[in-house]
């Protein structure tokens, strides 16, 4: 469990060898990794999934309507430290028509999901290099997601992609972004690769007077749900 209470939602989690790294809307949150507080800074509504990379946090940044349909969305990826959760830059990706959510790294280049209005049968993914140059729009066949895809991840030669719904669903893509599968298991709201073939999905809830939480379970793939927790005695650290 992430220590402590936060004014607004989780949006995703990413780690490191050390720490876990959690993205609370308006505030950003640094745990060792058994969820003690080691550093949290206030940042903008709303900063949504993250992923780490070479000692930089990046997070998906949108300052304006997120799934409108006339995509007056204003969508940023904001670099931060991720020793000291200090800002170091800030990059437009404005590409991202219907407000950036989410962001992950594969082969070097930065994915960025966001929303998607009711109706579209597809979601979009926006391909950026390391310098954030934009280089392509993927559309995936996903079917419809609620709000499109919330939180991403490439680990284990896949795409994890988390999205809201009733039941929410997880879609699983192969590197060149092409559907391997849907499934109801819900990691919308963090998911992170970690060692030998297993992952970290986040949940947490708020409560009006009290906040928001956040926690962490260690999840593996599984062919019939696409991931499933890992029993206690699977070796959970």
């Amino acid at each position: 469990n992430c220590e402590g209470t936060y004014p607004h939602h989780l949006q995703g989690i990413c780690a490191d060898r050390d720490a876990l790294y959690w993205s609370f809307t308006t505030t950003l949150v640094k745990t060792d990794l058994k969820g003690t507080l080691l550093t949290k800074v206030p940042v903008a509504n709303h900063h949504g999934d993250l992923c780490f990379h070479e000692g930089k946090l990046y997070v998906a940044v949108n300052l304006g309507k997120f799934n409108d349909p006339q995509g007056q969305a204003d969508s940023w990826v904001y670099v931060y430290e991720a020793a000291t959760l200090k800002e170091l830059a800030r990059h437009k990706v404005q590409e991202v028509f219907h407000g950036a959510g989410g962001i992950g790294i594969c082969r070097g280049h930065f994915f960025v999901v966001g929303g998607l209005p009711d109706g579209v049968e597809k979601n979009f993914i926006y391909e950026y290099d390391s310098q954030f140059q934009f280089i392509k729009k993927h559309a995936i066949n996903s079917g419809h997601t609620h709000l499109g895809i919330q939180t991403a991840t490439f680990a284990h030669d896949r795409w994890w992609f988390g999205c809201y719904g009733t039941p929410q669903i997880l879609l699983v893509a192969d590197p060149d972004l092409q559907m391997k599968g849907r499934y109801e298991f819900d990691c919308s709201l963090g998911i992170e690769g970690l060692s030998n073939g297993r992952l970290l999905s986040a949940s947490g809830r708020c409560e009006k007077e009290k906040g928001c939480i956040g926690s962490v379970r260690v999840v593996v793939p599984d062919e019939k749900t696409g991931l499933r927790h890992q029993s206690a005695d699977g070796g959970q650290n």
